[in-house]
């Protein structure tokens, strides 16, 4: 069975691995090399679908590979999806979850909630998510993200 603790560690190694991506920003090689790395040990594209609606999308909304999800994270010239400009290379300072709900399951897991991202000013960017996991071997792998702004008049 999957555990709480489980889900709160993922989570926590996610936001790092975001601020360690916008730190390697000025070293492209580096931040690219990074970046892919990342994606291969917190997503699980390598299983097969992986349902991926990141934040500051609007014409491509939907990003089901690893090739996509790196434009995503990190645009530059080489970027798959020509409105991406590197979300993850901000930079960010800090990530928090405030988890709504998790549900656990024996090799499942889905978390709900509110991520913040804070900038080098100190600001926090609220955003909404729900994140699914699987669990592959002993690690918990990302299959589900979904995240979006917060609704607003």
């Amino acid at each position: 069975m999957i555990t709480k603790e489980q889900v709160l560690d993922v989570q926590k190694l996610w936001g790092d691995g975001v601020v360690k991506i916008g730190s390697l920003k000025d070293n492209i090689a580096e931040c690219k090399s990074y970046a892919s790395d990342f994606l291969d040990e917190r997503y699980g594209f390598e299983l097969g679908n992986v349902l991926f609606k990141p934040t500051k999308c609007e014409i491509e909304q939907f990003r089901p590979t690893k090739l996509e999800a790196l434009s995503y994270f990190i645009a530059g010239d080489e970027r798959a999806c020509s409105e991406d400009k590197g979300f993850a290379i901000q930079p960010w300072t800090k990530v928090r979850f405030e988890n709504t709900g998790i549900i656990l399951e024996e090799d499942r897991a889905i978390a709900m909630g509110n991520y913040f991202f804070t900038d080098l000013d100190g600001n926090d960017a609220k955003v909404e998510y729900t994140f699914g996991y699987k669990l592959v071997g002993r690690n918990l792998k990302i299959d589900l993200h979904h995240s979006s702004f917060p609704f607003s008049n």
